[in-house]
């Protein structure tokens, strides 16, 4: 019976670490992307993709910025309109889709 159990928690392991690894590699590969860390200048501003991306990630970098000075939710550097529009079209996406997911298994049911 301790090989059976034994056997399940080397497996529940092994799933746990296949799901924290990536997480911590995407967490580290991406800290350089938000916004306020640095990474844009005056000189070269956060355009529409950039704006769609610090969109996507907008819930995160609230809670980095929280522990950590420089992270910002939105870029001071941005070319204007342009970074505007695809931070909110990434904004609306993301929390519009949820709505709109709800809507249709209100439906449904």
């Amino acid at each position: 019976m301790e090989k059976s159990f034994s056997r399940n928690n080397e497996g529940l392991m092994k799933n746990q670490m296949m799901v924290l690894l990536p997480t911590v590699l995407i967490v580290i590969a991406f800290s350089g992307c938000f916004p306020g860390g640095s990474t844009y200048s005056p000189q070269e501003p956060a355009g529409f993709f950039s704006g769609v991306w610090h969109g996507w990630i907008a819930p995160l970098s609230l809670l980095v910025g929280l522990f950590k000075d420089g992270i910002r939710v939105y870029e001071p550097y941005n070319t204007g309109w342009w970074y505007d529009f695809g931070f909110y079209i990434a904004v609306i996406a993301g929390f519009g889709g949820i709505a709109l997911s709800r809507k249709e298994k209100k439906k449904d049911q």
